[in-house]
């Protein structure tokens, strides 16, 4: 909830003075943090969430496409709306252990996804990546993931720049219906 501006800052006893900061809380995002669904160990039967996210429904995944090798799946904590990963099924780390087949279908689902996103939300760029280890910044570094991130000219603004906190227009399953329904049917 964000403070009005126009009445005195919020007095919280024991927390030291009163600032002129606003807070907008987001305890959702604890779960982040803290870890959950996280793999416990090196091997797919750890706890992987990319593990087990192809044996649910596509709305219950986040799924958005599904390939003989990888799959895109919307991002639960996105840095922007409409964030996908495109996820090999097979439980591997390095971008240099795919077979050819694999690093194949991971770069034409990335062109499909860059190819819904701005069918479906009008994106006018993206942030295409993937975070090689933990050291690198890979929050799930046992099972390799490729990023897809649209922007849109102007999409930085106070919040983020400021804030910390991007504001997120649409729920989830919205977005993952919207864009599944925008997704090229055969290879680009």
């Amino acid at each position: 909830m964000l403070h009005d501006m126009t009445t005195e800052p919020e007095q919280q006893i024991g927390v030291g003075a009163p600032d002129a900061f606003q807070r907008l809380w987001t305890p959702h995002r604890m779960a982040y943090i803290q870890g959950e669904n996280k793999p416990t160990g090196p091997g797919a039967d750890d706890g992987c969430p990319f593990c087990s996210i192809p044996s649910k429904s596509d709305e219950d995944g986040l799924v958005v496409a599904r390939g003989e090798s990888v799959y895109a799946v919307l991002n639960l904590y996105p840095y922007n709306g409409g964030h996908l990963m495109v996820v090999p099924y097979r439980h591997v780390a390095d971008y240099t252990d795919l077979d050819a087949a694999e690093t194949a279908e991971l770069a034409d689902l990335t062109k499909r996804a860059m190819i819904a996103l701005r069918a479906a939300s009008g994106a006018h760029g993206f942030n295409i990546g993937m975070n090689q280890g933990s050291v690198a910044g890979a929050g799930i570094a046992a099972h390799l993931h490729q990023h897809v991130v649209p922007r849109w000219g102007g999409d930085t603004n106070f919040m983020p720049v400021v804030g910390h906190t991007k504001i997120l227009p649409q729920l989830l399953a919205d977005t993952r219906r919207m864009l599944a329904d925008a997704w090229p049917a055969t290879g680009v």
